[in-house]
């Protein structure tokens, strides 16, 4: 993954898991991530898909994280924001008629597939109260 949506969202969470009551604004998250807002709002959209965090409209409203940190897997985090594989994108028109090019994307989706599996299952391991736990 060659974005920050995945550090973005992880800040987000670990936010929220410090304060688990409260309701936080888009604005003060972004704030303190340092980013535009709006930034902010795009990955609380994906958050709220994946039922991680929880949101109410009007003058008090904001986001909460929607579960208790030490049930939430970093694996998590990491599929609701993920755009693409860890390696990045195969090569769009490789050479159909050359050795290499036209079995390189099948071979790539496989290494590609068994990277990802690694990934997943690390970050599995590892829960939110752990990694927010870092934090005085």
């Amino acid at each position: 993954m060659n974005n920050t949506r995945f550090a973005t969202a992880i800040h987000i969470l670990t936010l929220l898991a410090k304060d688990s009551q409260e309701w936080l604004t888009s604005d003060w998250i972004a704030g303190s991530v340092n980013v535009n807002p709006v930034i902010v709002r795009k990955e609380l959209i994906n958050l709220k898909k994946s039922g991680l965090i929880e949101s109410r409209q009007g003058k008090v409203g904001g986001v909460r994280i929607a579960k208790n940190p030490e049930q939430i897997n970093i694996s998590e985090i990491y599929e609701s924001v993920k755009n693409t594989e860890v390696l990045g994108k195969r090569n769009q028109n490789p050479n159909p008629i050359c050795n290499v090019g036209k079995d390189i994307n099948k071979n790539l989706g496989i290494l590609f597939g068994e990277t990802e599996d690694l990934v997943s299952q690390f970050l599995k391991g590892k829960k939110l109260s752990d990694f927010t736990n870092q934090f005085s």
